[in-house]
């Protein structure tokens, strides 16, 4: 940075900030060509215009933040046409088994050809005064998503982090469920091994049992029949089993019942929707 008479400044640049970005929860779940609700429906008006504003972003997937980010421009014009914008992606973490943010924790202090950590660099334009939005398909960055550790990375390099509101499938699911919204714990994806599936199913309700903790766990929409499967064979008949499908969307639902009424009661899934699956036992 140079002063007006071209002398070097001792100024340091004014780091941005990474702006944590709410989503929607119908992403991949609306047809293409259907007509989509306005973003406005459930996202506040004050982080739209943000969004409006902002030319770097990082991301689960860029199509879906492109797809985002049109709607947004439907409701507050974008400052930069969508095809002038930065947006970067996230490392893909592999689900099922250990936690995915572990998996990515692995990684943080390694770095590429150039020396530079993976995570850092995505933090490049925060460290060149450019504020920089982190945007999930999950609703709330960092919040079952691997961009927690994008925030991490903002701590540690002094970048201030500025979360905003707006939907959390998790948060929805525990209001709606009837289960114990004090004390529950998120797992992420589980194995889709059959047997290691069954043995992580009995090992997180036993856990429910003992500290009267509501357990919850999310899955690829074409695999939630396959885990509602494995859930109402592993689980005890007393059990209690949320479902929470498609939430703020307009076809969304959510039911409790006991594992016993649930295997009365089968479940016919479409295989675009997402859901979250809690049980307290």
């Amino acid at each position: 940075m140079t002063s007006k008479d071209n002398k070097p400044s001792n100024t340091p640049t004014r780091k941005g900030r990474l702006i944590l970005m709410p989503c929607t929860l119908d992403l991949g779940a609306i047809p293409e060509g259907a007509p989509q609700p306005s973003v406005q429906d459930t996202i506040p008006l004050q982080a739209l215009q943000l969004a409006a504003g902002l030319t770097h972003w990082v991301a689960e997937n860029a199509k879906t933040a492109r797809s985002f980010l049109k709607r947004v421009d439907a409701v507050v014009p974008l400052s930069t046409p969508l095809q002038g914008l930065d947006i970067q992606t996230l490392p893909r973490p592999v689900k099922g088994g250990q936690n995915d943010a572990q998996k990515l924790a692995g990684k943080q202090p390694g770095a590429g050809a150039t020396g530079v950590s993976p995570w850092k660099a995505l933090l490049g334009p925060a460290l060149q005064g450019h504020d920089v939005g982190l945007i999930s398909e999950a609703g709330l960055p960092g919040v079952a998503d691997p961009g927690c550790e994008l925030v991490w990375a903002a701590h540690q390099a002094g970048i201030t982090v500025m979360p905003l509101s707006g939907p959390s499938s998790l948060v929805l699911a525990i209001s709606a469920s009837g289960l114990n919204g004090q004390s529950f714990a998120f797992h992420g994806y589980l194995p889709t091994d059959d047997e290691q599936r069954a043995q992580r199913i009995q090992a997180m309700e036993l856990v429910s049992r003992k500290q009267h903790q509501t357990q919850l766990v999310i899955e690829t929409p074409y695999r939630n029949a396959a885990l509602f499967d494995a859930l109402v064979r592993t689980l005890h008949p007393h059990t209690r089993l949320a479902l929470a499908c498609g939430v703020t969307l307009e076809q969304g639902w959510c039911q409790t019942r006991t594992v016993a009424a649930w295997r009365e009661h089968p479940v016919t899934w479409p295989d675009n929707v997402p859901c979250v699956f809690a049980w307290l036992a």
